[in-house]
């Protein structure tokens, strides 16, 4: 069945006007930055990902809301991504997990939703042309008009302080072997839920907790999260990796990937379209073995600047030869670019907790 809403329209900063369906939260104009993600399934994970903060994500697969929203699922309680831009979305979903539909969460959360578009024509406009800013508002608003509105709407840079926790959160496991000081950056749920799967305690700090305050609760290892935004504008994390740096085995995914590389002094960049899909091959250097990953992010390591940080690359992404993952063994430090705790995506990758695990072991 096709579904009709409300007649809405995509503006993308070049021009473009795509004329579709409203879904979701269907009033008013909203502005973000334009993506898209190759996952056929885990359009939750994805709503629910704080990485995707003031983003439209467009979903390169045809069919999304087939098997609704449940409540176990969520990988953030406030979902903060901007929007969705998808070809055919399902009212009438089928799944005996489900509690809502795709639309009625995103009408709750107050987040914008377009079908009926050509995903296919505006996903090679992002891989061809790079990302860029876009406008979903109502059928009246003309090209011009929208134009404005993209022009004059500036995106905020203060993505990583409004997703993180504002208050310091414990997470006990009786018996536990080892106590891991978190700093969340916008991170999602099943990372917490790996640790304490391991049986571990985990202590969860805001994004711009103090060395002291780390060192305070005297942690076995350091765990810096995912989370949205450039990577250079988290100053305060970057110096307390700095600070940290061979006191505690620290362990990064996906932007703590990033801020353990730029404290380390090496650079990052923004990718032209970035990495978003739950297929992409990565080769562990070390092992020889290549895992299919799950990836979210807008930035990548540069390679020709880790030169005298002390780290050495430890894996690369075979579609574009990007840098995945890096390695101090001198001072107990590792990160990867991609996502071992899946949700949406494998569990290929699922041993690097353990990796992390025996470091704080030594």
């Amino acid at each position: 069945m096709i579904y009709k809403g409300k007649t809405r329209k995509l503006i993308m900063s070049d021009g473009s006007e795509y004329v579709g369906y409203g879904f979701g939260e269907d009033t008013g104009n909203r502005v973000c930055e334009l993506v898209f993600n190759t996952s056929p399934v885990g359009y939750q994970e994805i709503m629910s990902d704080p990485s995707y903060t003031d983003q439209f994500v467009t979903m390169a697969y045809p069919l999304i809301g087939n098997y609704g929203i449940n409540t176990d699922d969520y990988e953030t309680k406030h979902p903060t991504i901007g929007g969705f831009v998808v070809r055919d979305y399902n009212d009438e979903p089928s799944n005996f997990r489900c509690g809502k539909t795709f639309s009625e969460t995103l009408k709750e959360l107050g987040i914008p939703g377009i079908t009926g578009v050509d995903t296919r024509e505006i996903v090679r406009k992002i891989r061809n042309g790079g990302t860029k800013k876009a406008l979903i508002t109502d059928e009246s608003t003309t090209v011009e008009e929208g134009l404005k509105i993209i022009e004059e709407t500036e995106l905020k840079p203060d993505a990583v302080s409004r997703v993180s926790r504002k208050l310091v959160e414990n997470y006990i496991n009786v018996g536990a072997k080892y106590h891991i000081a978190a700093i969340d950056f916008g991170m999602k749920e099943n990372i917490l839920r790996s640790f304490l799967n391991k049986g571990c305690s985990v202590t969860v700090f805001p994004w711009n907790v103090t060395a002291e305050e780390v060192e305070a609760i005297r942690p076995d290892g350091i765990f810096l999260s995912n989370g949205p935004g450039d990577p250079e504008d988290v100053k305060e994390a970057i110096e307390l990796v700095r600070t940290l740096r061979g006191k505690y085995p620290i362990f990064g995914i996906c932007l703590g990937h990033q801020i353990i590389s730029l404290a380390c002094g090496a650079k990052t960049y923004k990718l032209k379209f970035g990495h978003r899909g739950g297929n992409h091959p990565v080769k562990n250097l070390e092992t020889g073995r290549t895992d299919i990953t799950s990836q979210n992010h807008s930035y990548a390591v540069d390679e020709n600047t880790l030169d005298g940080t002390g780290l050495v690359v430890t894996h690369k992404n075979l579609l574009d030869n990007t840098v995945e993952g890096v390695r101090c063994r001198g001072d107990r430090i590792f990160s990867v670019q991609y996502h071992p705790e899946s949700c949406p995506g494998p569990h290929d990758a699922s041993y690097l907790f353990d990796e992390f695990l025996s470091l704080m072991d030594k």
